[in-house]
């Protein structure tokens, strides 16, 4: 799910950038997920991993604010960041194949920008602002105690 989150904030900001960095960009996220698929992962790194993703997800989203002020070298190494981000989370987690599953995800381009065309970019903000949201849930539910089934709660 987070790579899935980072590829549709990934997929949000571009709609809002120039479409002659979308090639450079998808290289740039071609190259993120292959240099990050090489290299080993521990499970212990599992948290770190899924941490460092959220924090992605939320900053990735957050440039949709900017849009068409970032220059295509940003764009760049949001992508490169995106899919190193992913593929780590994914192989931290036991399959880096896991990965690909997530990459169509980026395909949101595609009726983002048909919304961006007709409507501007509020509907991409709004949609990007929940991503944005999910992942700060995501990454707080992952540092909170879990009580066990047995024990009292603060519901009771």
């Amino acid at each position: 799910m987070a790579a899935a989150l980072l590829f549709t904030a990934l997929g949000l900001v571009l709609t809002l950038t120039p479409r002659g960095g979308w090639p450079t960009s998808a290289i740039a996220l071609l190259a993120g997920i292959g240099a990050a698929g090489v290299l080993p992962y521990p499970r212990n790194w599992l948290e770190g991993a899924f941490l460092g993703c959220w924090i992605s997800v939320s900053a990735t989203g957050a440039m949709v604010h900017l849009g068409p002020r970032l220059a295509p070298l940003a764009t760049a190494a949001i992508s490169l960041n995106a899919g190193f981000w992913a593929t780590t989370a994914s192989a931290a987690s036991g399959s880096k194949l896991e990965v690909l599953g997530a990459l169509p995800c980026v395909l949101i381009i595609l009726p983002a920008a048909w919304l961006n065309a007709r409507f501007g970019p509020l509907p991409i903000k709004v949609v990007s602002s929940w991503v944005i949201v999910i992942a700060v849930l995501a990454a707080t539910l992952q540092m909170l105690p879990v009580t066990p089934g047995y024990l009292p709660d603060h519901l009771e």
